[in-house]
C-alpha cells in the first residue's frame, strides 16, 4: 500500500517517513476542535482451522489503513481509509474538519504542531516470531492437538482446533505534539471437543494465548490443552446434575477472571459510568466491595493478551488500581471520557482496527491476590459448589445482575472436593457479590478472551485468586 510501510526496529513498529502527519493534523483542526489524532495500522493475520480430522481452512492476509479523528466538546468526527497516501489522508482531515465547522464561528485557525516521538515505558520481546516458522509446522501443532484430544477416550465425537496469530503495527500521531509507535504480536489457540454417550452430549473447551510468539507452545503445549478439554468433556458425561439453591461458592483461581470481567469490569469503563449505564456511576470514593478486594487493570504485564506499549490513542500502558481495599478509586478512561470528568486517560483507549474509533476498554483486569491459603479456603467450607472453570455468561451493567455458566464444577463435601456436577449456573448481583466475598486466596489464575463492545473486539485477559462467596444462587436441578 503506497505511503505506508512497516519494518521492525527493536521490536517497535515503525511507519516510515513520507507522510507529513503534522500537516494532516493541522488541516483536521483548522475549523476548531479540542484535539485531533491519526491512527495508522498494518496487520498481518493468519488462521488455521482444523476440524473433522482435517485442515478446513488456512487464511492469511494483510490489511493497512488509517483514520483521522477530531474531538470537539463531547462529540467526535472520525473517518478512515485504506489508501494511506498524503492526498487521501488530507482528504480525510478535510472531511472531519467540516464536521467541526458546523459548530464553530466559521473562522479557520493557523496551528503549529511539532511532532516528537514518545518513548515507551515498557517493552516486550518476542522470542520466537511466528513469521519465522513455516505454516506446515503450525499445521503440525494443531494436528497433534487433535490427535491428543481424540486419544483420551472413545466417546470423543468431535474435535475442533483453531490457531490464530496477528502482528499489528500501529502509529498514533497526536495534535498534542507526539507520535507513538507500537508492535503487538497476539497468538492464540483453542481446542473444543464434543463428547457423547447415549443421549448425553457434553463439551470441553480450553484456550491458550497471549502477547507472545511461538514460545507460547513451550510454556503451554497445545496437546496439553487438548487433553484438558477432552477430559473435561468426558468427565461431564457421568457427572450428576448440579443441585439448585442458595449455597456457598468457591471460585478457583483456575476459573479465570470471567466474573471480574463481566460482573465488575465493564461497569468500571468510563463511558458506561458517565452515561448512567453502570451500577457504579457516581460512586468514586465509596465502598463498593469488601475490604479484602482490590481490582486492578494492568496493560504492562509481559506476555498477557491484553498488554501493549501504548494504547490506541498513544497513551503509555499503565497499571491502574480501580478498587483499593473495597473503595472505588477511578474508572478506566480514554481521552474523550477523561476530558468529560476532568481526569486523565488511564491508557484504556482501544479500538479493534483503524476502521473504528477508540473507546474505553479493559486490558488485563484482575482481583489482586489476598492472604488466604487456597487449600484452607476449601477446607473451611463444609459444603457448597467449587467452580474450577467458568463458562459464558451475561451481565446487566445498569444494575449489576449476572448469570454465568459453570463448565467444570464439583460439590464441596466436608471441606473436600466431591463429585463433579454439570449444568450449574451462577446467578447474582455484582456489587452484592463483591461486598460479600469473605476469603481471598494468595494464588492467581488468568484466562484469555476477545472482549466485544460496541461492535468491536479487543484482546484481553482476566484473572482472580481463589475466592469464597458465602451465599450465591446456583441454578441446577431442584432436589
Amino acid at each position: 500500500m503506497a505511503g505506508l510501510e512497516c519494518r521492525s526496529r527493536g521490536g517497535i513498529a515503525v511507519i516510515l517517513e513520507g507522510i507529513d502527519y503534522a500537516r494532516i493534523l493541522k488541516k483536521a483542526l483548522r475549523n476548531g476542535g479540542d484535539f485531533a489524532d491519526i491512527f495508522a495500522e498494518r496487520s498481518s493475520p493468519l488462521s488455521i482451522i482444523y476440524d473433522d480430522d482435517r485442515v478446513e481452512k488456512v487464511i492469511s492476509g494483510l490489511d493497512s489503513g488509517a483514520g483521522v479523528r477530531v474531538v470537539f466538546g463531547s462529540r467526535t468526527a472520525y473517518a478512515y481509509t485504506n489508501d494511506v497516501t498524503l492526498p487521501s489522508l488530507l482528504e480525510l482531515a478535510d472531511a472531519v474538519s467540516r464536521a467541526v465547522q458546523a459548530g464553530s464561528d466559521g473562522a479557520t485557525r493557523d496551528i503549529v504542531i511539532n511532532l516528537s516521538k514518545k518513548r515507551a515505558t515498557v517493552d516486550y520481546h518476542i522470542r520466537k516470531p511466528p513469521e519465522n516458522v513455516a505454516t506446515s509446522r503450525k499445521v503440525g501443532i494443531v494436528t497433534s492437538a487433535n490427535r491428543a484430544a481424540r486419544s483420551i477416550d472413545r466417546r470423543i465425537r468431535q474435535v475442533s482446533v483453531t490457531y490464530r496469530e496477528n502482528r499489528q503495527q500501529v502509529l498514533i500521531a497526536h495534535s498534542d505534539g507526539f507520535m507513538a509507535e507500537d508492535e503487538r504480536m497476539y497468538l492464540t489457540a483453542v481446542v473444543h471437543v464434543v463428547a457423547a454417550e447415549g443421549d448425553v452430549v457434553q463439551t470441553g473447551y480450553e484456550p491458550i494465548g497471549g502477547f507472545m510468539g511461538m514460545e507460547l507452545f513451550d510454556l503451554s503445549p497445545l496437546e496439553q490443552a487438548a487433553e484438558t478439554a477432552a477430559r473435561r468433556g468426558v468427565m461431564m458425561l457421568s457427572a450428576r446434575k448440579s443441585p439448585a439453591g442458595r449455597m456457598p461458592v468457591v471460585l478457583s483461581a483456575e476459573a479465570g477472571g470471567t466474573m471480574i470481567h463481566e460482573a465488575v469490569g465493564h461497569g468500571l469503563e468510563a463511558d458506561l459510568a458517565q452515561s448512567g449505564l453502570s451500577v457504579y456511576s457516581g460512586k468514586i470514593g465509596r465502598q463498593i466491595a469488601a475490604p479484602l478486594i482490590t481490582v486492578i487493570d494492568d496493560a504492562t504485564i509481559p506476555g498477557k493478551r491484553g498488554s501493549f506499549r501504548f494504547d490506541d490513542e498513544g497513551t503509555g500502558a499503565e497499571r491502574t488500581v480501580l478498587v483499593e481495599k473495597g473503595v472505588l478509586k477511578t474508572f478506566m478512561y480514554d481521552r474523550l471520557t477523561a476530558m468529560k470528568d476532568g481526569a486523565r486517560s488511564t491508557g484504556n483507549g482501544r479500538r479493534e482496527s483503524y476502521k473504528h474509533r477508540p473507546i474505553p476498554r479493559m486490558t488485563n483486569t484482575m482481583i489482586a491476590p489476598g492472604a488466604s491459603d487456597p487449600d484452607e479456603i476449601l477446607r473451611s467450607t463444609p459444603k457448597g459448589l467449587f467452580v474450577k472453570k467458568m463458562g459464558g455468561g451475561q451481565v446487566n451493567t445498569v444494575n449489576g445482575d449476572f448469570v454465568f455458566e459453570v463448565s467444570e464444577g464439583y460439590l464441596i463435601e466436608q471441606g473436600k472436593l466431591g463429585e463433579p456436577v454439570r449444568g450449574a449456573t451462577l446467578t447474582g448481583n455484582g456489587p452484592q457479590v463483591l461486598m460479600s466475598i469473605d476469603r481471598v486466596g494468595s494464588d492467581i489464575g488468568f484466562s484469555i478472551g476477545t472482549c466485544g463492545k460496541d461492535g468491536q473486539g479487543s484482546p484481553v485477559s482476566d484473572a482472580q485468586p481463589t475466592l469464597r462467596i458465602p451465599e450465591l444462587t446456583v441454578g441446577g436441578e431442584v432436589v
